[in-house]
Protein backbone atom coordinates (compact mmCIF):
# COMPACT_ATOMS: atom_id res chain seq x y z
CA UNK A 1 0.00 0.00 0.00
CA UNK A 2 1.04 3.25 -0.06
CA UNK A 3 4.08 4.05 1.12
CA UNK A 4 2.95 0.44 0.49
CA UNK A 5 5.07 -4.91 -1.16
CA UNK A 6 6.96 -11.30 0.54
CA UNK A 7 7.78 -14.29 1.55
CA UNK A 8 10.88 -15.18 3.57
CA UNK A 9 13.85 -12.71 2.27
CA UNK A 10 12.03 -11.55 -0.10
CA UNK A 11 9.74 -8.87 1.64
CA UNK A 12 8.08 -5.57 -0.02
CA UNK A 13 9.85 -3.57 2.77
CA UNK A 14 12.16 -6.88 3.34
CA UNK A 15 13.14 -6.17 7.40
CA UNK A 16 17.06 -6.90 6.51
CA UNK A 17 17.31 -4.36 4.53
CA UNK A 18 15.55 -1.67 6.99
CA UNK A 19 17.78 -3.12 9.76
CA UNK A 20 20.82 -3.37 7.60
CA UNK A 21 20.56 -0.27 5.66
CA UNK A 22 23.08 2.35 7.51
CA UNK A 23 25.51 -0.35 7.71
CA UNK A 24 24.57 -0.70 3.99
CA UNK A 25 25.32 2.78 2.68
CA UNK A 26 29.44 2.83 2.58
CA UNK A 27 29.14 -0.54 0.85
CA UNK A 28 26.22 1.27 -1.54
CA UNK A 29 28.52 3.84 -2.40
CA UNK A 30 31.08 2.17 -2.86
CA UNK A 31 29.51 -0.35 -5.58
CA UNK A 32 29.00 2.57 -7.38
CA UNK A 33 32.14 4.26 -7.61
CA UNK A 34 33.14 2.58 -10.79
CA UNK A 35 30.47 4.29 -12.68
CA UNK A 36 29.86 7.35 -10.40
CA UNK A 37 31.40 10.73 -9.52
CA UNK A 38 30.82 9.85 -5.72
CA UNK A 39 28.55 10.67 -3.21
CA UNK A 40 26.96 14.38 -3.54
CA UNK A 41 26.49 16.60 -0.67
CA UNK A 42 23.02 16.16 0.56
CA UNK A 43 23.20 20.12 0.92
CA UNK A 44 24.59 20.83 -2.70
CA UNK A 45 21.79 22.61 -4.59
CA UNK A 46 23.22 24.34 -7.73
CA UNK A 47 21.29 25.99 -10.36
CA UNK A 48 18.66 23.71 -10.70
CA UNK A 49 19.46 23.08 -14.81
CA UNK A 50 21.67 21.37 -16.72
CA UNK A 51 24.45 23.29 -15.00
CA UNK A 52 24.24 22.30 -11.75
CA UNK A 53 22.47 19.81 -9.46
CA UNK A 54 18.46 19.83 -9.27
CA UNK A 55 17.53 19.30 -5.48
CA UNK A 56 14.58 17.26 -5.05
CA UNK A 57 12.57 16.59 -1.79
CA UNK A 58 10.75 13.57 -1.10
CA UNK A 59 8.62 13.14 2.12
CA UNK A 60 8.76 9.51 2.18
CA UNK A 61 12.24 7.27 3.17
CA UNK A 62 14.60 6.25 0.80
CA UNK A 63 15.70 3.04 3.26
CA UNK A 64 13.11 0.94 2.31
CA UNK A 65 13.68 -2.22 -0.81
CA UNK A 66 14.92 -0.66 -3.88
CA UNK A 67 14.34 -4.02 -5.65
CA UNK A 68 11.66 -2.81 -8.69
CA UNK A 69 10.19 -6.21 -8.24
CA UNK A 70 9.41 -5.79 -4.59
CA UNK A 71 9.07 -2.32 -4.38
CA UNK A 72 5.89 -0.43 -3.25
CA UNK A 73 7.92 2.83 -1.58
CA UNK A 74 7.29 5.80 -2.57
CA UNK A 75 11.11 7.31 -2.62
CA UNK A 76 12.31 4.21 -4.24
CA UNK A 77 9.29 3.94 -7.00
CA UNK A 78 10.11 6.91 -8.00
CA UNK A 79 13.49 6.84 -8.52
CA UNK A 80 13.79 3.58 -10.52
CA UNK A 81 10.95 5.15 -12.86
CA UNK A 82 14.16 7.20 -13.72
CA UNK A 83 16.59 4.87 -13.54
CA UNK A 84 15.14 1.82 -14.86
CA UNK A 85 12.83 0.90 -18.03
CA UNK A 86 9.97 -1.90 -18.85
CA UNK A 87 9.78 -2.71 -22.20
CA UNK A 88 7.14 -0.18 -22.14
CA UNK A 89 6.33 2.58 -19.55
CA UNK A 90 3.51 4.64 -18.68
CA UNK A 91 3.13 8.55 -18.69
CA UNK A 92 2.84 9.26 -14.93
CA UNK A 93 -0.14 11.72 -15.50
CA UNK A 94 -2.15 9.83 -18.40
CA UNK A 95 -1.18 6.26 -17.80
CA UNK A 96 -1.11 5.49 -21.57
CA UNK A 97 1.88 3.38 -22.19
CA UNK A 98 4.73 4.30 -24.61
CA UNK A 99 7.62 2.17 -25.91
CA UNK A 100 10.88 2.29 -23.50
CA UNK A 101 13.09 -0.88 -24.11
CA UNK A 102 10.68 -2.30 -26.96
CA UNK A 103 10.57 -0.55 -30.40
CA UNK A 104 6.75 -0.09 -30.20
CA UNK A 105 3.28 -1.05 -28.63
CA UNK A 106 2.22 -4.49 -30.56
CA UNK A 107 -0.56 -3.89 -33.02
CA UNK A 108 -2.87 -6.27 -31.47
CA UNK A 109 -3.59 -6.04 -27.86
CA UNK A 110 -6.29 -8.45 -28.12
CA UNK A 111 -3.67 -11.12 -28.98
CA UNK A 112 -2.51 -13.58 -26.79
CA UNK A 113 1.14 -13.34 -28.25
CA UNK A 114 2.98 -9.87 -27.83
CA UNK A 115 6.50 -9.65 -29.38
CA UNK A 116 8.97 -6.97 -28.85
CA UNK A 117 11.93 -5.84 -30.08
CA UNK A 118 14.70 -4.48 -27.87
CA UNK A 119 15.60 -0.65 -28.67
CA UNK A 120 18.81 -0.74 -30.89
CA UNK A 121 21.59 0.75 -28.61
CA UNK A 122 20.03 -0.09 -25.37
CA UNK A 123 22.89 0.07 -22.90
CA UNK A 124 23.26 -0.73 -18.64
CA UNK A 125 24.49 1.93 -16.80
CA UNK A 126 27.88 -0.46 -16.46
CA UNK A 127 27.71 -0.24 -20.35
CA UNK A 128 26.82 -3.78 -21.08
CA UNK A 129 24.43 -3.99 -24.03
CA UNK A 130 20.58 -4.61 -23.12
CA UNK A 131 19.67 -8.02 -24.35
CA UNK A 132 16.77 -10.70 -24.48
CA UNK A 133 18.30 -12.19 -21.84
CA UNK A 134 17.73 -9.34 -19.36
CA UNK A 135 14.04 -9.57 -20.24
CA UNK A 136 13.58 -13.15 -20.00
CA UNK A 137 15.70 -13.36 -16.51
CA UNK A 138 13.27 -10.71 -14.87
CA UNK A 139 10.17 -11.95 -16.41
CA UNK A 140 11.33 -15.36 -15.11
CA UNK A 141 11.68 -14.24 -11.36
CA UNK A 142 8.48 -12.32 -11.25
CA UNK A 143 6.75 -15.50 -12.78
CA UNK A 144 8.64 -18.21 -10.68
CA UNK A 145 6.46 -19.92 -7.92
CA UNK A 146 9.23 -20.51 -5.64
CA UNK A 147 9.50 -16.49 -5.15
CA UNK A 148 6.94 -14.34 -3.69
CA UNK A 149 7.20 -10.99 -5.05
CA UNK A 150 5.13 -7.91 -5.03
CA UNK A 151 5.21 -7.83 -8.82
CA UNK A 152 4.13 -11.70 -9.27
CA UNK A 153 0.46 -10.00 -8.35
CA UNK A 154 0.17 -7.46 -11.19
CA UNK A 155 0.92 -10.66 -13.88
CA UNK A 156 0.56 -14.30 -12.63
CA UNK A 157 -2.98 -14.30 -13.02
CA UNK A 158 -2.75 -13.50 -17.28
CA UNK A 159 0.95 -13.75 -18.18
CA UNK A 160 2.15 -17.63 -19.35
CA UNK A 161 5.61 -16.78 -19.98
CA UNK A 162 7.63 -15.26 -21.37
CA UNK A 163 10.16 -16.61 -23.95
CA UNK A 164 13.49 -15.19 -26.39
CA UNK A 165 13.11 -15.62 -29.88
CA UNK A 166 16.79 -13.92 -30.83
CA UNK A 167 18.77 -11.83 -29.41
CA UNK A 168 16.81 -8.82 -30.01
CA UNK A 169 13.37 -10.63 -29.77
CA UNK A 170 11.02 -11.71 -27.18
CA UNK A 171 7.54 -12.85 -26.84
CA UNK A 172 5.02 -12.67 -24.37
CA UNK A 173 2.23 -14.97 -24.12
CA UNK A 174 -0.81 -14.89 -22.32
CA UNK A 175 -2.97 -17.02 -20.88
CA UNK A 176 -6.53 -15.35 -22.66
CA UNK A 177 -6.42 -12.01 -23.97
CA UNK A 178 -5.90 -9.47 -21.66
CA UNK A 179 -5.01 -5.87 -23.69
CA UNK A 180 -5.22 -3.94 -19.79
CA UNK A 181 -1.75 -6.07 -19.32
CA UNK A 182 0.20 -3.15 -21.89
CA UNK A 183 0.22 -0.91 -19.44
CA UNK A 184 1.30 -3.35 -16.52
CA UNK A 185 4.39 -3.55 -18.28
CA UNK A 186 6.24 -0.50 -16.43
CA UNK A 187 5.87 -2.52 -13.54
CA UNK A 188 8.02 -5.02 -14.73
CA UNK A 189 11.35 -2.75 -14.82
CA UNK A 190 14.16 -5.26 -16.85
CA UNK A 191 17.31 -5.83 -14.46
CA UNK A 192 20.52 -6.68 -15.69
CA UNK A 193 20.69 -10.44 -15.70
CA UNK A 194 24.55 -10.31 -15.18
CA UNK A 195 24.50 -7.97 -12.20
CA UNK A 196 21.55 -9.18 -10.48
CA UNK A 197 21.97 -12.94 -11.36
CA UNK A 198 24.75 -13.38 -8.92
CA UNK A 199 24.72 -14.61 -5.01
CA UNK A 200 23.47 -12.07 -2.91
CA UNK A 201 22.62 -9.80 -5.78
CA UNK A 202 18.92 -9.39 -4.50
CA UNK A 203 19.70 -8.46 -1.21
CA UNK A 204 21.95 -5.52 -2.33
CA UNK A 205 19.07 -4.33 -4.91
CA UNK A 206 16.72 -4.39 -1.56
CA UNK A 207 19.42 -2.21 0.11
CA UNK A 208 19.79 -0.09 -2.95
CA UNK A 209 21.98 -1.08 -5.13
CA UNK A 210 20.62 0.43 -8.60
CA UNK A 211 21.70 -0.35 -12.72
CA UNK A 212 19.72 0.51 -15.18
CA UNK A 213 19.53 1.22 -18.58
CA UNK A 214 17.10 4.40 -18.24
CA UNK A 215 17.86 8.17 -18.36
CA UNK A 216 19.30 8.33 -14.63
CA UNK A 217 22.08 6.76 -13.06
CA UNK A 218 22.11 5.84 -9.37
CA UNK A 219 25.33 7.74 -8.36
CA UNK A 220 25.21 7.55 -4.37
CA UNK A 221 22.43 5.95 -2.09
CA UNK A 222 22.76 7.33 1.87
CA UNK A 223 19.73 5.57 3.52
CA UNK A 224 17.02 7.70 5.62
CA UNK A 225 18.87 11.12 3.96
CA UNK A 226 19.40 11.08 -0.24
CA UNK A 227 19.98 9.38 -3.32
CA UNK A 228 21.49 11.15 -6.33
CA UNK A 229 21.66 10.58 -9.86
CA UNK A 230 23.38 12.01 -13.48
CA UNK A 231 22.11 11.85 -16.59
CA UNK A 232 23.56 8.74 -18.66
CA UNK A 233 25.21 9.63 -21.54
CA UNK A 234 24.57 6.24 -23.36
CA UNK A 235 21.11 6.26 -22.90
CA UNK A 236 19.23 6.76 -26.42
CA UNK A 237 15.41 6.01 -25.68
CA UNK A 238 12.33 8.47 -25.55
CA UNK A 239 12.77 10.67 -22.13
CA UNK A 240 15.90 11.98 -21.98
CA UNK A 241 17.38 13.34 -19.20
CA UNK A 242 17.57 17.17 -18.97
CA UNK A 243 19.34 17.58 -15.56
CA UNK A 244 22.92 16.93 -15.44
CA UNK A 245 22.91 15.69 -12.13
CA UNK A 246 19.86 15.48 -9.06
CA UNK A 247 20.15 15.28 -5.21
CA UNK A 248 16.81 13.95 -3.56
CA UNK A 249 16.78 14.40 -0.28
CA UNK A 250 14.72 12.00 2.28
CA UNK A 251 12.59 14.59 4.44
CA UNK A 252 9.60 12.53 6.44
CA UNK A 253 9.20 14.82 9.10
CA UNK A 254 6.97 17.83 7.91
CA UNK A 255 8.81 20.79 9.30
CA UNK A 256 12.37 20.74 8.15
CA UNK A 257 10.74 19.64 4.33
CA UNK A 258 8.94 22.80 4.02
CA UNK A 259 11.87 25.12 5.74
CA UNK A 260 14.13 23.42 2.80
CA UNK A 261 11.86 24.65 0.15
CA UNK A 262 10.90 28.08 1.12
CA UNK A 263 12.43 31.63 1.77
CA UNK A 264 14.81 33.16 0.20
CA UNK A 265 17.75 30.74 0.68
CA UNK A 266 15.48 27.85 -0.10
CA UNK A 267 18.01 24.67 -0.74
CA UNK A 268 15.37 22.66 -3.18
CA UNK A 269 13.28 23.35 -6.41
CA UNK A 270 10.70 21.38 -5.74
CA UNK A 271 8.74 18.67 -3.06
CA UNK A 272 5.96 16.33 -2.89
CA UNK A 273 3.82 15.72 0.08
CA UNK A 274 3.29 19.22 1.20
CA UNK A 275 1.21 19.40 4.18
CA UNK A 276 -1.85 21.45 3.74
CA UNK A 277 -1.36 24.04 6.47
CA UNK A 278 1.94 25.38 4.23
CA UNK A 279 0.02 25.99 0.82
CA UNK A 280 -0.45 29.66 1.38
CA UNK A 281 2.77 30.17 2.83
CA UNK A 282 4.56 28.60 0.07
CA UNK A 283 2.45 30.61 -2.86
CA UNK A 284 3.50 33.89 -0.61
CA UNK A 285 7.11 32.48 -1.38
CA UNK A 286 6.33 32.50 -5.22
CA UNK A 287 5.95 28.97 -5.69
CA UNK A 288 3.48 27.14 -7.35
CA UNK A 289 1.56 24.60 -5.44
CA UNK A 290 -0.85 22.33 -6.91
CA UNK A 291 -2.42 18.92 -6.28
CA UNK A 292 -4.01 15.97 -7.60
CA UNK A 293 -7.14 13.69 -6.37
CA UNK A 294 -6.73 9.99 -6.56
CA UNK A 295 -6.08 6.89 -4.88
CA UNK A 296 -4.18 8.38 -2.20
CA UNK A 297 -5.91 7.15 1.01
CA UNK A 298 -5.49 6.03 4.90
CA UNK A 299 -6.34 2.58 5.54
CA UNK A 300 -7.25 0.17 7.95
CA UNK A 301 -5.56 -2.68 8.40
CA UNK A 302 -6.47 -5.54 10.95
CA UNK A 303 -5.04 -8.53 12.67
CA UNK A 304 -7.80 -11.01 11.99
CA UNK A 305 -5.55 -13.67 13.76
CA UNK A 306 -5.75 -10.94 16.77
CA UNK A 307 -9.27 -11.45 18.64
CA UNK A 308 -11.81 -10.12 18.64
CA UNK A 309 -10.53 -8.73 15.19
CA UNK A 310 -11.31 -11.74 12.92
CA UNK A 311 -15.28 -10.65 14.05
CA UNK A 312 -16.69 -8.46 11.44
CA UNK A 313 -18.90 -6.48 13.17
CA UNK A 314 -15.56 -5.46 15.27
CA UNK A 315 -13.67 -4.24 12.27
CA UNK A 316 -17.20 -2.50 10.76
CA UNK A 317 -17.73 -0.76 14.49
CA UNK A 318 -14.35 0.89 14.62
CA UNK A 319 -14.94 2.06 11.13
CA UNK A 320 -18.31 3.55 11.72
CA UNK A 321 -16.88 5.45 14.69
CA UNK A 322 -14.30 7.42 12.98
CA UNK A 323 -15.23 10.95 12.58
CA UNK A 324 -14.39 11.56 8.89
CA UNK A 325 -15.27 15.13 8.81
CA UNK A 326 -13.40 16.13 11.66
CA UNK A 327 -10.39 13.91 10.76
CA UNK A 328 -10.98 16.08 6.66
CA UNK A 329 -11.96 19.19 8.50
CA UNK A 330 -9.17 19.33 10.96
CA UNK A 331 -6.24 17.37 9.95
CA UNK A 332 -6.64 17.27 5.56
CA UNK A 333 -8.23 20.87 5.97
CA UNK A 334 -10.75 20.51 3.36
CA UNK A 335 -8.06 18.06 0.83
CA UNK A 336 -10.39 14.87 1.23
CA UNK A 337 -13.44 13.18 1.06
CA UNK A 338 -14.78 10.16 3.09
CA UNK A 339 -14.29 6.66 1.31
CA UNK A 340 -17.78 5.37 -0.26
CA UNK A 341 -15.70 2.06 -1.77
CA UNK A 342 -12.80 1.23 -2.02
CA UNK A 343 -11.91 3.07 -4.97
CA UNK A 344 -11.51 6.63 -5.09
CA UNK A 345 -14.71 8.87 -6.98
CA UNK A 346 -12.94 9.30 -9.89
CA UNK A 347 -12.10 5.87 -10.83
CA UNK A 348 -13.93 4.82 -13.78
CA UNK A 349 -14.74 1.35 -11.96
CA UNK A 350 -16.05 3.30 -9.06
CA UNK A 351 -19.82 2.63 -7.14
CA UNK A 352 -20.79 3.24 -4.18
CA UNK A 353 -20.25 0.38 -1.85
CA UNK A 354 -23.69 -1.36 -1.03
CA UNK A 355 -21.15 -0.67 2.55
CA UNK A 356 -20.41 2.78 3.86
CA UNK A 357 -19.00 3.40 6.40
CA UNK A 358 -20.60 6.84 7.99
CA UNK A 359 -20.32 8.37 10.82
CA UNK A 360 -22.48 6.25 13.14
CA UNK A 361 -20.81 6.31 16.91
CA UNK A 362 -24.55 4.41 17.92
CA UNK A 363 -24.39 2.02 15.09
CA UNK A 364 -20.41 1.36 16.51
CA UNK A 365 -21.47 0.61 20.03
CA UNK A 366 -24.62 -1.40 19.14
CA UNK A 367 -21.93 -3.79 16.63
CA UNK A 368 -19.58 -4.24 19.59
CA UNK A 369 -22.22 -5.06 22.05
CA UNK A 370 -23.63 -7.83 19.66
CA UNK A 371 -20.03 -9.14 19.38
CA UNK A 372 -19.84 -9.33 22.98
CA UNK A 373 -17.39 -7.01 23.45
CA UNK A 374 -16.72 -4.83 26.37
CA UNK A 375 -13.63 -3.24 27.55
CA UNK A 376 -11.61 -2.91 24.39
CA UNK A 377 -8.35 -1.99 24.30
CA UNK A 378 -6.06 -1.03 21.28
CA UNK A 379 -2.71 -0.43 20.40
CA UNK A 380 -3.01 1.56 16.99
CA UNK A 381 0.55 0.91 14.99
CA UNK A 382 0.93 3.94 12.79
CA UNK A 383 3.39 4.96 9.58
CA UNK A 384 4.65 8.43 10.72
CA UNK A 385 3.39 10.11 7.16
CA UNK A 386 2.97 13.42 7.59
CA UNK A 387 -0.72 14.04 6.38
CA UNK A 388 -1.47 10.28 8.35
CA UNK A 389 0.09 11.22 11.46
CA UNK A 390 -2.34 14.60 11.60
CA UNK A 391 -5.30 12.13 11.22
CA UNK A 392 -4.37 10.13 14.02
CA UNK A 393 -5.47 12.54 17.11
CA UNK A 394 -9.09 12.01 15.48
CA UNK A 395 -9.05 8.53 15.53
CA UNK A 396 -7.89 7.93 19.30
CA UNK A 397 -10.60 10.58 19.99
CA UNK A 398 -13.71 8.92 18.24
CA UNK A 399 -12.40 5.56 19.33
CA UNK A 400 -12.11 6.70 23.22
CA UNK A 401 -15.68 8.11 22.87
CA UNK A 402 -17.71 4.54 22.23
CA UNK A 403 -15.58 3.31 24.87
CA UNK A 404 -12.53 1.37 23.01
CA UNK A 405 -9.25 2.47 25.07
CA UNK A 406 -6.85 3.89 22.22
CA UNK A 407 -3.26 4.04 22.37
CA UNK A 408 -1.30 5.68 19.41
CA UNK A 409 2.11 4.66 18.40
CA UNK A 410 3.33 6.05 15.42
CA UNK A 411 6.68 4.68 13.60
CA UNK A 412 8.78 4.76 10.66
CA UNK A 413 7.12 3.30 7.95
CA UNK A 414 9.99 0.97 7.47
CA UNK A 415 10.01 -0.12 11.05
CA UNK A 416 6.20 -1.32 10.88
CA UNK A 417 6.52 -3.19 7.98
CA UNK A 418 9.57 -4.64 9.11
CA UNK A 419 7.50 -6.04 12.08
CA UNK A 420 4.73 -7.41 9.83
CA UNK A 421 7.45 -8.80 7.14
CA UNK A 422 8.31 -11.11 10.79
CA UNK A 423 4.86 -11.97 11.69
CA UNK A 424 5.18 -10.27 14.84
CA UNK A 425 1.69 -9.97 16.25
CA UNK A 426 -0.43 -6.83 16.03
CA UNK A 427 -4.12 -5.64 16.41
CA UNK A 428 -4.35 -2.57 14.20
CA UNK A 429 -2.25 -0.92 11.78
CA UNK A 430 -3.08 2.61 10.15
CA UNK A 431 -0.91 3.32 6.93
CA UNK A 432 -1.03 5.32 3.81
CA UNK A 433 -1.54 4.21 0.39
CA UNK A 434 -1.74 5.20 -3.27
CA UNK A 435 -2.21 2.19 -5.31
CA UNK A 436 -2.44 4.24 -8.42
CA UNK A 437 1.76 4.24 -8.03
CA UNK A 438 0.93 1.01 -9.84
CA UNK A 439 -2.03 1.71 -12.43
CA UNK A 440 -5.14 3.08 -12.19
CA UNK A 441 -6.88 -0.22 -13.44
CA UNK A 442 -9.13 -1.22 -10.61
CA UNK A 443 -8.25 -5.14 -11.68
CA UNK A 444 -4.59 -4.21 -10.56
CA UNK A 445 -5.57 -2.01 -7.95
CA UNK A 446 -7.34 -4.88 -6.05
CA UNK A 447 -5.03 -7.77 -6.72
CA UNK A 448 -2.33 -5.37 -4.87
CA UNK A 449 -4.29 -5.57 -1.91
CA UNK A 450 -6.49 -8.77 -1.88
CA UNK A 451 -5.71 -11.89 -3.46
CA UNK A 452 -4.75 -15.65 -1.63
CA UNK A 453 -0.90 -15.27 -2.41
CA UNK A 454 -1.23 -11.28 -1.49
CA UNK A 455 1.35 -10.27 0.80
CA UNK A 456 -1.29 -7.91 2.21
CA UNK A 457 -3.31 -11.29 3.00
CA UNK A 458 -0.63 -12.86 5.12
CA UNK A 459 -0.50 -10.02 7.08
CA UNK A 460 -4.42 -9.85 7.82
CA UNK A 461 -4.26 -13.04 8.66
CA UNK A 462 -7.44 -13.78 6.50
CA UNK A 463 -7.14 -15.54 3.40
CA UNK A 464 -8.07 -18.93 4.48
CA UNK A 465 -11.22 -17.57 5.56
CA UNK A 466 -14.66 -18.75 3.95
CA UNK A 467 -14.91 -14.86 3.10
CA UNK A 468 -11.80 -14.86 1.78
CA UNK A 469 -11.75 -17.38 -0.18
CA UNK A 470 -15.36 -16.57 -2.01
CA UNK A 471 -13.61 -13.20 -2.95
CA UNK A 472 -11.03 -14.64 -4.34
CA UNK A 473 -13.07 -16.67 -6.69
CA UNK A 474 -14.97 -13.61 -7.73
CA UNK A 475 -12.17 -11.76 -8.99
CA UNK A 476 -10.22 -14.16 -10.81
CA UNK A 477 -13.59 -14.91 -12.67
CA UNK A 478 -13.69 -10.93 -13.38
CA UNK A 479 -10.14 -10.88 -14.45
CA UNK A 480 -11.05 -13.52 -16.93
CA UNK A 481 -14.25 -11.86 -18.56
CA UNK A 482 -13.38 -10.31 -21.83
CA UNK A 483 -16.03 -8.25 -21.74
CA UNK A 484 -15.47 -4.77 -20.48
CA UNK A 485 -19.38 -3.83 -18.88
CA UNK A 486 -19.35 -7.17 -17.80
CA UNK A 487 -15.89 -7.06 -16.13
CA UNK A 488 -16.52 -3.46 -14.55
CA UNK A 489 -19.88 -4.66 -12.95
CA UNK A 490 -18.43 -8.06 -11.77
CA UNK A 491 -15.55 -5.84 -10.12
CA UNK A 492 -17.65 -3.63 -8.38
CA UNK A 493 -19.67 -6.53 -7.09
CA UNK A 494 -17.29 -8.02 -5.33
CA UNK A 495 -15.58 -4.55 -4.15
CA UNK A 496 -18.91 -4.64 -2.13
CA UNK A 497 -17.50 -8.17 -0.09
CA UNK A 498 -14.12 -6.15 0.23
CA UNK A 499 -16.13 -3.25 1.94
CA UNK A 500 -18.76 -5.51 4.09
CA UNK A 501 -15.94 -7.38 5.31
CA UNK A 502 -13.69 -3.95 5.88
CA UNK A 503 -10.11 -6.40 6.37
CA UNK A 504 -7.90 -3.57 4.64
CA UNK A 505 -10.65 -0.84 3.76
CA UNK A 506 -9.45 3.23 3.22
CA UNK A 507 -11.15 5.42 5.72
CA UNK A 508 -10.60 9.17 4.10
CA UNK A 509 -9.11 9.57 0.43
CA UNK A 510 -7.21 12.76 0.52
CA UNK A 511 -5.46 15.26 -2.24
CA UNK A 512 -1.75 15.00 -2.09
CA UNK A 513 0.16 18.75 -2.92
CA UNK A 514 3.39 19.46 -4.89
CA UNK A 515 5.37 22.79 -4.93
CA UNK A 516 8.23 23.41 -6.75
CA UNK A 517 9.71 26.79 -8.07
CA UNK A 518 8.69 28.02 -11.33
CA UNK A 519 11.40 30.52 -11.94
CA UNK A 520 13.92 27.28 -11.58
CA UNK A 521 11.96 24.69 -13.32
CA UNK A 522 9.34 24.01 -16.26
CA UNK A 523 7.13 21.06 -17.71
CA UNK A 524 6.29 19.82 -14.30
CA UNK A 525 2.95 17.88 -13.62
CA UNK A 526 2.03 16.85 -10.04
CA UNK A 527 0.85 13.28 -9.39
CA UNK A 528 -2.06 12.44 -7.39
CA UNK A 529 0.45 9.63 -5.72
CA UNK A 530 3.62 10.14 -3.70
CA UNK A 531 6.92 10.77 -5.44
CA UNK A 532 7.80 12.88 -8.65
CA UNK A 533 8.80 12.42 -12.50
CA UNK A 534 10.87 14.71 -13.78
CA UNK A 535 11.29 12.97 -17.19
CA UNK A 536 9.26 15.90 -19.53
CA UNK A 537 10.56 18.48 -16.54
CA UNK A 538 13.07 21.00 -17.81
CA UNK A 539 15.16 23.81 -16.33
CA UNK A 540 14.30 27.59 -16.96
CA UNK A 541 17.35 28.85 -18.70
Amino acid sequence: MRDVTDGPGLNRRSFLQYSGALGAAAAITTSLSACSSGPESTNETGGGGSSGTLTVVIGYGNDQSWDPTQTASAFCMAANHHIYEGLLDTDPITREPYAALATEIPADLQATTWRFTLREGATWHDGKPVTTDDVVFTFERILDPKVTSLAKGFFVSWLKEVRKVDAKTVELVLKFPFPEGAPRLTLAKIMPKHVFSKPGAWDEAMRGKAIGSGPYRQTAHHPKSNTTFAAFAKYNGPRKATFKKMNWLSIVDAAPRVAKISGGSAGAQISDNIPYANIKQLQGDGLTVQGGAGMNHLFLLFNTGHEPFGDVRVRQALHYAIDTDKMIEAALRGHGKAASSFLNEDNPTYRQARTVYGYDPDKAKKLLAEAGVKKLKIDLTAVNVSWLVDCLPTIKASWDAIGVETTLQPQETAAVFGKLDQNKDFQVVAAASNPNQFGVDADLIMHYNYGPENLWMRYARWKDSPEAKRLFTMMDKATREPDPAKKKEMTQDYIDVVAENAVIYPVVHNELMTAWDPDRLSGIRPQPYPGINLLQAKPVL
